[in-house]
Order: structure tokens, then C-alpha cells, then sequence
């Protein structure tokens, strides 16, 4: 009997235990010093959803802002309105392509478009009376177009106007994203902008887009275009979270091809090779070739003969045709310098994202704002991993569970960890305890 009634005077205590920290659970969740009715987030593809090389509904209700928002709500945060796309659409990408799924080609299981082009209804199509948008992430933006105005204005002709920014804004030919998101007056922003400035010479292979600049006029360099944002967005005595740029080795679209993926698996391959190539290896140009890894042959301008062998450290795009390294690309001919960063174009790269990235600190700084290290986070889901109910998540390609198929954007539980970082670091500056996203319920790449 005293067994019985002291068993019965544990669960009472264990009971009452429970339930005081269930009520100072819950009587803890605060906004502390922030006001979060009317949440904004300004950002790129990243901020929008944008997941699979494409633009689509089950992007976008996993993005970053949307998932943050539903916690906000939690702490007095309002409604959270998204441009969304229609639940059935294939989606749409930049190249008017539709978003990519795995299938299985050859027996192996490969990211293919769902269909042969995108929905670009999704272009021609305005949902701008559905808004004003607290989404005003706009796939390709950058700091300086973020402030432009016209930037979603077809009469500025093809490429110089963004048509995922036309179908969301109500004045195409005069609005910016900033006035459009100054206008809504928020009193929480998030600014999550800067992956563009470089990423666009980064994916092309430092073919194509040029790094924005660090100094020029509001526009034109990256410094007082940042500056402008975010004085815009505070004036109003907003609080909110600006977000660093991550470097470009963290995201699989740079790291899943090895630069000695050259891969021979008979003497005779290594011999025929050696023979083509001897005036180059005898200049030093190029390496014997051996059975195992070699280092791919590259087009490369500034060597004597127009080509070399890659270097450890340099990088081959994921957009580097599997087929045309399959018929020789890399070995016999070289892969051509839009799929190759190369030494000396990472250290340009990385220059600009250190730059960016100490400017974003000193405007968060000077403005009494959180600070989001979206490079450190990043950087250690790649060399250490996230465990997640279990389950270790990486940025290996399709398998590691954070990146989506196209090798740069979020899956689920990768914007759901990165919703988090950004609800950390405003827990922390502004002495609030908005919860975290419970990881549970999201997964990473969908596998047939």
C-alpha cells in the first residue's frame, strides 16, 4: 500500500512538473522587442521558393519567409501573403523551362524537366491583384535591381526587365521591390539579397553575368544599393534580419563533378591519351595520364595552346552536359571554360562574396539589425551535417537532403533549417522567443 501511494505521489509530481513547464513554455513565447504584425521579406530566387530549377506551388509554401511567418504568428505576426502559382502547374524556371523531377534514364535515377518547356502562363498571367505580396522574393534579383524602378517593365525590352517581378506588381513600369515593399509600411523585414551579384558569373563560368561591383552610385554598386534598401526599409522604425551570401563551394551545382573526373579504366585509354598530348605534357601543361582519376583537359584562353589540364581546387559546373562528357568532353576535346571556375575566377569570386558579406555586417550593425550567417550555417551542413529527427542532412547531390535538384536551391527541410537560422538570430537580438519549425514533417529531394 505505501508502494502504491508513493507511486501515485510521482506521477502527481511528475504531473504537475509537466504542466508547469508546459505553461512557461508557453508564457515564454514573446516578441520581445520586435514587432512582427506586418512581416516582409525581400530576397531572390531563394526568398521566392524557387526549388528544382523552377518556380512552383510546393516551393513556395515551403519557402524560408513562409515558414518563418508561421511561427510569427505566434507572437502577434499577421497574415503572410505569397505570389503564388497554380497548385497543377509544371512551373517555370528563368530559361522558361519546367521544374525537374528524378526519373529513370538508362536504369539510373536522373533530374529531368516534368515537361517538354514551362507553364509561362505563369508569366503572362498577373496575380498582382491578389497582393500586396509580403513575398517579395523575385527569382534573379540582385541589391542593385532590387531598387529599380521599372524592373518588371516589358517596354525596357528582353533582359532588361524581370517577368517574375511584372506578374506580381501592380505598376510594372514604375515599381521597384523596394517601394513595393516600403509601401505594405512594415514592421519586420527580412533582406536576404546578394547571391545574385555573383552568382550569375558564378553559374555561367565567368562567361556571362559580370560580379556587381562594390562601389558606383545607387543601381550600380553593391554598397550604396544595399544602403538604400535597407535605410528604405527602416525609416519607418522597422526592426529586422539581413542575411549574408554564402560561398559557392557550399551549393552541389559546384562541387558534385570532381576536377579528376577523367576517370580511365585501361592502360590503353591512358597511352592514346599520352600520345595526343605529349607536346603539352612535355611543357607541363598537362599531366601523364594513369588508369584511375585524372584531371579533366579544359579550354582555357590564357594557356599557351588554348587548353590545360584542371588544377585541384578548380571546379566543374553541374550544367556541364553528361553526354558530351561521355562522348569526349574532358579528355580527347575540352570542356569549354562556361562549365569550368577556374582559379583565378573563384578568387575573384570569393573577394566579392567577403566584400558583400562585410558591408551586410556593418549595415546590420549600424542599424540595430539581426545578423543571419547564412555562410557559416551553410558551411557546416557541408562538413559536418545537421542531424534531424534522426536523419543526417548534407549538401551532397540528391542524397544529402538539403538542396533540391537543381544544385542551388532549398529543399523542404533545407528551408526549413535555414527559417530557423534566421529565427535564431532574431531571438537573440531582439530578446524574443518565437518557436522553431518543427523539422519533422518536411522531407528533401522526392525520390519515384
Amino acid at each position: 500500500m505505501k508502494r502504491f501511494n508513493l507511486f501515485m505521489t510521482v506521477i502527481a509530481i511528475t504531473a504537475l512538473s509537466w504542466a508547469s513547464c508546459k505553461k512557461d513554455a508557453k508564457t515564454k513565447v514573446s516578441a520581445g522587442d520586435a514587432d512582427f504584425t506586418k512581416y516582409v521579406a525581400i530576397g531572390n530566387s531563394l526568398t521566392a521558393g524557387y526549388a528544382d530549377n523552377a518556380l512552383y506551388y510546393d516551393g513556395q509554401m515551403v519557402a524560408y519567409p513562409y515558414l518563418i511567418a508561421q511561427q510569427l504568428r505566434q507572437v502577434g505576426g499577421g497574415e503572410f501573403r505569397q505570389p503564388l502559382v497554380d497548385r497543377s502547374s509544371v512551373g517555370v524556371g528563368i530559361s522558361g523551362n519546367a521544374r525537374l523531377a528524378l526519373s529513370v534514364v538508362n536504369g539510373a535515377l536522373t533530374p529531368r524537366p516534368v515537361a517538354p518547356s514551362g507553364d509561362m502562363t505563369i508569366f503572362t498571367s498577373s496575380v498582382a491583384n491578389q497582393g500586396p505580396f509580403n513575398n517579395m522574393g523575385v527569382p534573379g534579383a540582385k541589391v542593385t535591381t532590387a531598387i529599380f524602378p521599372g524592373y518588371g517593365n516589358p517596354a525596357n525590352g528582353a533582359g532588361n526587365y524581370n517577368p517574375f517581378f511584372t506578374r506580381m506588381t501592380t505598376a510594372p513600369a514604375t515599381a521597384s521591390m523596394l517601394s513595393d515593399a516600403a509601401a505594405q509600411h512594415p514592421t519586420f523585414f527580412t533582406v536576404f539579397l546578394g547571391s545574385n551579384d555573383v552568382l550569375g558569373y558564378a553559374t555561367s563560368g565567368g562567361a556571362g553575368s559580370s560580379i556587381t561591383p562594390m562601389e558606383g552610385a545607387p543601381g550600380i554598386g553593391f554598397s550604396a544599393s544595399y544602403d538604400a534598401l535597407v535605410t528604405t526599409l527602416v525609416a519607418g522604425g522597422a526592426k529586422g534580419a539581413l542575411a549574408n551570401i554564402a560561398d559557392v563551394t557550399t551549393a552541389p551545382f559546384f562541387t558534385t563533378i570532381p576536377y579528376n573526373g577523367l576517370v580511365l579504366t585501361a592502360q590503353a585509354q591512358a597511352d592514346a591519351l599520352n600520345n595526343a598530348y605529349a607536346p603539352l605534357i612535355t611543357a607541363g601543361l598537362v599531366a601523364s595520364f594513369k588508369i584511375g582519376a585524372n584531371g579533366f583537359i579544359i579550354a582555357d584562353a590564357d594557356a599557351p595552346s588554348g587548353l590545360r589540364q584542371m588544377k585541384p581546387g578548380e571546379l566543374v559546373l553541374l550544367s556541364t552536359p553528361q553526354d558530351s562528357l561521355k562522348a569526349g568532353w574532358g579528355s580527347s576535346k575540352p570542356i569549354a571554360n562556361q562549365y569550368i571556375l577556374t582559379t583565378a575566377e573563384l578568387s575573384q569570386i570569393r573577394t566579392a562574396t567577403t566584400n558583400f558579406n562585410q558591408k551586410i555586417r556593418s549595415v546590420a550593425t549600424e542599424k540595430g539589425l539581426a545578423y543571419v550567417d547564412v555562410a557559416s550555417f551553410l558551411q557546416h551542413v557541408k562538413t559536418v551535417g545537421v542531424e534531424v529527427n534522426g536523419r543526417k542532412i548534407g549538401t551532397t547531390f540528391v542524397t544529402g537532403g538539403a538542396f533540391s535538384l537543381d544544385g542551388i536551391h532549398l529543399t523542404p527541410i533545407g528551408n526549413v533549417l535555414l527559417a530557423n537560422e534566421f529565427i535564431k538570430a532574431i531571438n537573440t537580438k531582439y530578446n524574443a522567443f518565437v518557436p522553431l519549425v518543427d523539422a519533422s514533417g518536411y522531407g528533401g529531394v522526392k525520390f519515384p
